[in-house]
């Protein structure tokens, strides 16, 4: 019940809907086949012994009935009842087949739709909960384990129901024609289903834990491996990662094995006791009975019944074994669905345009699951159209500082404002849109170079004079006609892999230039060109910098050197600011810098 509680709430309310219309279709698949079944035991009998049609008073009342049709020989009855019969089967059939269209349907596209929400919910969390995820773990739950948990889940419980519907029907009608034979027969195949279950049950969710733990380590190694592919030839380490992920696959397509033959383990042998029980029924009716002419019927009907009983009652265990052993892939989703709650995005377009300062007042910031303030009591003043440094030594906190500007952070204590406007969750979105940011590692998607400075633009929309004017500025242009044998439009290759960390961030300076952002946050964004390339850059970006508020961490302090204002940070806190000359001046920690 509580599988079922947790797919249910997986579930859209359309799916939902979708649910109970599939659910009432099985319940009439279950009235067809139990009519199916039960039309042969009158067939048999007639064929067998025509005399019923006078002495059988159902049968007699149906011949009647047929008489005013123009069916008026015994003959032409039993042909009536035989496409009767052929005709139900047959209906049967084709809307069972439409019904196994409907499902596959159904659970392929909640498949789409429960990877896709869940994609959202991920995408839509604040930038601190990122912090402390792995990618490969996110990739692995969307593409993977939601997979899984439909085909091994979702799929399984619509069987379940499927099959218990139809099982209790056929049940019902065996009941009805020989209680005793019926609950003894229902018993035995209860019985030895669920002695299986309860024997494995334990074994199925331990081996579901480490199917789980298995698949996340594999998309682990997976994404380090070709993540580093330099390292790891230049090191030599292709045998260590392979065995790494050797194990971790192994590991998972045993288990993956194991739990489906236990699903398949109670099959054959169900099918001797169901063929040896139909040899003891007939000897068993042949001994009740006084003439096997008799007995022909009923032993037809359980022959029927068991055909379609036995894929059922086996249909029930696979599917019970499968929602075992998918439990602890569905607790994972269920809880990220239950606690992870998606910061809505803003329908309010606006952009909220810097038209006086920015100011930080009293801002403190501490790390989700940290113990130690990263930020401590920072107050800035950032004029408009004014170009502001941020130095200081490795882990003093600037970068923790911009993203809090960025509003990708949070603060605990004090305040972002722009225009006296206090930036937080609500509005952080519409302050955003104003700002272009170039972080210090640049991602690279595999496609045109055009589309990388264009980042999350439709081939369709892009300008292609925005993107000429953004490459000027970051000193890329004269590469990419000169260098490049299709210019804008050649394949950068994955992570930018064909391109040196030299163009990786000129491409990321000109994908920050693209929309004419007013304000520019540069997080070491220089740091991997030359100095003379870095001084040709800088100069370009600083003969816009009349129009924009600029704002950059540098490593090397020739690139602040003409910043309006440099605030040298150090463990937290804002120890010293001001011009270049006047930090040199009278800042320790900023010459010391410079020395180096």
């Amino acid at each position: 019940m509580k599988t079922l509680i947790k797919i249910s709430n997986l579930l859209s309310r359309v799916e939902r809907r979708q649910a109970i219309f599939l659910l009432l279709m099985v319940l009439f698949m279950a009235l067809l086949d139990t009519l199916g079944i039960a039309s042969i035991m009158p067939f048999i009998a007639v064929l067998t012994n025509p005399d019923l049609i006078e002495t059988n008073v159902v049968i007699n009342k149906v011949y009647k009935n047929l008489n005013m049709f123009g069916i008026n020989t015994s003959q032409e009855f039993l042909f009536i009842l035989g496409l009767f019969v052929f005709f139900i089967l047959v209906f049967s059939l084709i809307f069972k087949a439409l019904l196994t269209y409907i499902q596959l349907s159904f659970t392929s596209m909640c498949e789409y739709n429960l990877s896709k929400r869940i994609t959202e919910s991920y995408l839509r969390q604040p930038y601190s909960w990122f912090l402390s995820k792995h990618s490969a773990d996110l990739g692995k739950t969307i593409l993977s384990e939601v997979g899984l948990i439909i085909s091994k889940g979702l799929k399984p419980l619509i069987n379940l129901i499927t099959y218990s519907v139809i099982a209790f029907a056929i049940l019902v009608l065996l009941v009805i024609t020989d209680p005793l034979l019926a609950l003894m027969i229902g018993l035995i195949l209860s019985v030895a289903y669920l002695s299986i279950y309860k024997f494995t049950r334990s074994f199925l969710t331990r081996i579901g834990n480490e199917r789980l733990k298995a698949n996340q380590k594999r998309f682990t190694i997976v994404s380090e491996a070709f993540g580093a592919a330099k390292e790891l030839k230049v090191g030599n380490l292709e045998k260590v990662f392979l065995e790494r992920f050797s194990n971790s696959a192994k590991k998972l397509a045993r288990n993956s094995a194991i739990a489906g033959a236990i699903g398949q383990l109670p099959r054959y042998a169900l099918e001797m006791i169901a063929f040896g029980g139909m040899l003891l029924l007939i000897l068993y009716l042949m001994v009740e009975e006084v003439f096997f002419i008799n007995v022909l019927p009923l032993i037809a009907l359980y022959s029927f019944a068991g055909y379609r009983l036995l894929p059922a009652f086996q249909q029930i265990y696979a599917s019970i074994t499968q929602l075992r052993f998918v439990g602890p892939s569905l607790d994972a989703i269920y809880d990220d669905f239950k606690n992870l709650k998606p910061k809505k995005s803003q329908k309010d377009k606006k952009t909220i345009s810097l038209k006086h300062s920015i100011d930080l007042k009293d801002v403190y910031y501490q790390y989700p699951n940290s113990t130690q303030t990263t930020i401590k009591n920072i107050n800035i003043n950032i004029p408009i159209f004014s170009t502001v440094g941020v130095v200081g030594t490795t882990g003093s906190g600037k970068t923790t500082l911009i993203d809090i500007i960025l509003g990708l952070l949070q603060v605990k204590k004090g305040t972002l404002e722009v225009d006296k406007i206090i930036i937080d969750k609500n509005n952080c979105e519409t302050w955003q849109r104003s700002i272009g940011y170039v972080p210090q590692e640049i991602f690279i998607i595999d496609d045109t170079l055009e589309a990388n400075i264009a980042f999350g633009i439709d081939k369709k929309d892009i300008i292609q004079e925005n993107v000429i004017r953004a490459a000027k500025i970051a000193y890329i242009h004269d590469f990419v006609i000169n260098n490049l044998s299709q210019q804008y439009q050649t394949i950068v290759g994955e992570r930018g892999i064909r391109l040196s960390g030299g163009e990786r961030q000129r491409i990321g300076i000109a994908r920050a230039l693209y929309r004419d952002p007013k304000i520019l946050i540069l997080d070491e964004a220089t740091s991997s060109l030359d100095n003379l390339t870095e001084k040709f850059v800088m100069e370009k970006i600083r003969n816009v910098g009349d129009k924009k508020t600029i704002i950059m961490i540098a490593h090397r302090l020739s690139t602040v050197k003409n910043c309006d204002i440099i605030f040298y940070i150090e463990n937290g806190e804002i120890i010293a600011h001001g011009t270049y000359n006047e930090l040199i001046d009278s800042c320790e920690g900023f010459r010391k810098i410079e020395s180096k």
